[in-house]
């Protein structure tokens, strides 16, 4: 009976130093597990940052391509995307188009389907681009405010744009956050610094990062810094303004001309026993009339776009 006792503590007291070793090998794998984790995620910023700057020196259609993504908000909602993948995305998808607009209404209707779909892409990130300036340039002046309310100097900056960050918006909110991130595991603000102006295209957004950049080195104190911005800032939302209120103007004076042009097209078509869509398209002049409009079209979208 003693024999059982002691054989049933040996193994009670053995199973309970398992268990316990067995915890601590679990909290040590944890422990290991976290830890690789975060030198992956180190490493990962690291080398996104050491190819985005890649990209920007050999100035290539993936640097561009890969701004694009940032500055459309695509890379924010899916962070696992890439310019590689994006372009992979679209030739598969062209390949889809081609083959099944081939099958039903040949090649012209196939190579039109392509160029539909490639259209839809541009537009797609030409509208998420515009719609991010959009929403910078209505909170910029807030986080010019909340900056102003602090006293910022070189070794804090980043600290600072966290604490701001919660009272923004996107794309706001996730380019103060990254930086503030990125500087805590890289230990470089400046080059923080330079990465979040690579994900906001507002060119106000990025002369601030890139003063704060330069004074870093030169100088502690950030106030001066801000106020400027802020009345840089007024300056340029007024600029912006007018703009805008030259291009309305500017349309509504195409739209009369233009509407003032078909009636006297009209006019003519009635005199010649012409229909005004023969006389556009069948007549020299007429080719040579779209073909001007269409070129002032492309430069008034460009200029709406500088505007935006």
């Amino acid at each position: 009976m003693k024999g059982v006792l002691f054989f049933s503590l040996l193994l009670g007291f053995w199973l309970l130093f398992s268990e316990i070793r067995l915890l601590e090998q679990m909290r040590e794998l944890m422990r290991r597990t976290r830890w690789d984790m975060d030198a992956a995620a180190r490493q990962r910023a690291l080398e996104d940052r050491r190819r985005l700057l890649y990209l920007q020196q050999e100035h290539t259609l993936l640097y561009g391509l890969e701004r694009a993504l940032n500055y459309s908000g695509l890379k924010l909602r899916f962070p696992g995307l890439t310019a590689e993948l994006w372009i992979a995305g679209s030739l598969a998808a062209c390949a889809f188009v081609f083959v099944s607009a081939a099958l039903v209404s040949g090649l012209w209707g196939a190579v039109v389907g392509n160029a539909v779909l490639l259209a839809g892409e541009w537009a797609l990130l030409r509208y998420l681009r515009a719609a991010n300036v959009r929403a910078v340039n209505e909170h910029l002046m807030k986080l010019l405010d909340f900056l102003g309310n602090y006293s910022i100097t070189a070794g804090d900056v980043a600290g600072v744009f966290h604490q701001v960050s919660r009272y923004m918006e996107e794309p706001l909110k996730s380019a103060l956050d990254s930086c503030y991130y990125e500087a805590q595991t890289t230990g470089d603000t400046a080059v923080a610094l330079l990465s979040m102006a690579e994900k906001i295209e507002h060119p106000k957004f990025k002369e601030l990062v890139r003063n704060m950049e330069v004074s870093l080195r030169y100088c502690a104190d950030f106030t001066a810094l801000v106020a400027g911005s802020r009345r840089s800032l007024r300056e340029y939302m007024r600029v912006s303004q007018e703009r805008k209120g030259m291009l309305r103007e500017a349309l509504v004076n195409m739209s009369l001309l233009l509407g003032l042009s078909m009636v006297v097209l009209l006019a003519v078509g009635a005199m010649v026993q012409t229909s005004a869509a023969e006389l556009l398209t069948g007549t020299l002049p007429g080719r040579i009339g779209l073909g001007a409009l269409a070129v002032i079209a492309v430069l008034y979208i460009g200029q709406v776009q500088k505007t935006v």
